[in-house]
């Protein structure tokens, strides 16, 4: 069987922080690893998250024998209730990650659709006739990750997921190297691992380092503590918790999210946290400021999330108070520097006062840095390498990386959403690309905002609209005056005589259109207003018939 080539197909995460999705296909059987979202860029206007383009699959929904979940993070998760509306497979995740996505699809109304099976890193698990996936532990920043080992008809395949090397992990839990050697000596074929901090020399810093700044933090804090994080970061609730132990004070969460993902990893023994050390938020307002410590969603600057709320004064249960303390325990996702950084700057305007990753050591990366690239490379040997999750100049770097240590460059392809390979066990070599587009998720829309809407948005933005009302009679001639109305837009100091230029091109557009009255309109509106003020608004026409 060895002659057929494994297809990998990257449909989300190569390019890109986020929305990670990789598709596994080999004679009519596929294996999904992830199903992630991606948060919005800046000029995503409306959007709410981006998943991955799914279309390849859906006519082969039947070839679909498993997908695997690494890790409970929403880039590796959040797609998921969009993924089963179209493909129904075994879903296999361990104990938190299944905690969590149970979660978020009972949300959904979705929990009864799902067909979940929990497991545990060391177990295999064999997926159609194809695929046998023998699951290894790695360190995260959120416990109970694993990473795959993908034995398949041409050869083993190392996934690695999300992961870093870290010796004295807050669940005490390390990477399984024992299990990466064990790869090795039976003969990795290839090795897929993530490059997010490929960037980055030398280790990525122990989770414990976090504990003295986070203690400095609690002794020198007068008032409350109000600390924002990622809702999936377990570990930094452990280590929230410890501390507040410490310092006599009661520990409150905030916001849905965090309150779920508390309560699942209390439940399943992920986060070890007395009863009498956990209260509701509405008891804790009500206590001595000196006696609290809240943690909340907001790390990002999300608008909607408990920080970017109390930031602009809109949260409905509490407000900043002059001599709250906030920590952002997190790193700004590659695309929300500017609103995480808008975000400090009025907590600071509130009278807060802020403390980042910038001041002090209060997060740390959960990806392995370049030193800890090698070290897997060592430990694996693989003959053929393709990096994954990180933007294009992180893959780059990644597989120069693979060359330092022994890869020759012919054997390693960095590749982008869409963009397949094919894997026998002689070679790697480009295949057909397929569909990979962002599918933007606006409220209840899935994959109904095409890019002509966003640009749209973005010309509103950036330029304001224009809005021209006609009434024509049934034989095209025009009704009293074309209403011009504008919003975001300042014509001129001179309105009321380039309105009456513009109703002049809009009457010879109506007078010489040829079919296309709507455009031609439109056109020449956008002509005139450029003529006259070198910008372009958004022209919308609206005609009605009489």
């Amino acid at each position: 069987m060895n002659s057929i080539p494994l297809r990998i197909i990257p449909l989300g995460g190569m390019g890109e922080v986020g929305r990670n999705m990789m598709v596994y296909e080999y004679n009519r059987e596929i294996l999904i690893v992830d199903t992630g979202l991606m948060f919005p860029e800046n000029d995503m206007l409306g959007i709410d998250y981006i998943i991955p383009d799914i279309s390849y699959l859906k006519d082969k929904k039947d070839w679909v024998k498993g997908i695997f979940i690494t890790h409970g993070h929403e880039d590796h998760t959040g797609a998921i209730r969009h993924i089963l509306d179209d493909i129904q497979a075994p879903i296999y995740a361990t104990a938190l990650t299944t905690g969590l996505l149970e979660n978020k699809l009972a949300r959904g109304g979705m929990l009864d659709r799902a067909d979940i099976h929990t497991i545990k890193a060391g177990d295999i698990v064999q997926v159609g006739s194809y695929f046998s996936v023998e699951t290894f532990h790695v360190c995260h920043s959120i416990p109970d990750g694993i990473g795959l080992g993908i034995q398949t008809p041409v050869g083993l395949i190392v996934h690695s997921g999300d992961y870093k090397f870290d010796h004295t992990p807050v669940d005490g839990w390390p990477t399984d190297y024992s299990k990466l050697a064990d790869f090795s000596k039976r003969g990795v074929l290839a090795l897929l691992a993530d490059s997010t901090n490929a960037e980055r020399s030398g280790w990525t810093p122990s989770e414990k380092v976090i504990e003295p700044a986070f203690d400095k933090v609690f002794r020198e804090a007068k008032d409350r503590i109000i600390i924002a994080s990622f809702a999936s970061l377990i570990s930094r609730m452990q280590q929230v918790a410890n501390t507040a132990e410490r310092y006599d004070r009661k520990l409150a969460f905030a916001g849905t999210s965090m309150v779920d993902n508390a309560k699942i990893a209390r439940k399943l023994g992920y986060l070890n946290v007395k009863d009498e050390l956990v209260v509701p938020i509405e008891q804790a307002l009500n206590m001595p400021k000196s006696k609290v410590v809240i943690m909340c969603t907001g790390s990002q600057g999300e608008p909607t999330s408990i920080l970017g709320r109390l930031a602009i004064g809109k949260n409905r249960q509490f407000d900043v108070i002059t001599g709250d303390t906030i920590v952002l325990s997190s790193h700004p996702i590659p695309g929300n520097e500017e609103s995480v950084s808008r975000t400090i700057n009025k907590l600071f305007e509130r009278g807060a006062n802020v403390i980042y990753e910038a001041i002090a050591a209060v997060h740390v990366s959960g990806h392995a840095s370049q030193e800890e690239m090698k070290m897997l490379l060592h430990l694996t040997k693989p003959k053929f390498f393709i990096p994954i999750h990180g933007e294009l100049k992180h893959l780059k770097q990644h597989a120069r990386i693979a060359q330092e240590v022994g890869v020759p460059a012919e054997n390693i392809e960095v590749i982008l959403n869409g963009q397949a390979v094919e894997l026998t066990p002689h070679r790697l070599k480009r295949s057909n690309n397929v569909p990979a587009s962002y599918i933007f998720v606006d409220g209840s829309n899935v994959g109904d905002i095409s890019p002509d809407i966003m640009r749209e948005r973005e010309m509103m933005s950036q330029e304001g609209v224009v809005l021209i009302n006609l009434t024509l009679t049934k034989d095209g001639d025009i009704v009293g005056t074309p209403n011009i109305v504008t919003s975001g837009f300042l014509m001129s100091q001179d309105e009321d005589e380039l309105k009456s230029l513009t109703r002049t091109k809009i009457e010879d557009a109506v007078l010489y259109a040829n079919g296309h009255l709507q455009k031609d309109v439109e056109k020449a509106v956008r002509n005139v207003i450029y003529s006259e003020t070198r910008r372009k608004p958004l022209v919308v026409v609206s005609v009605n018939e009489i």
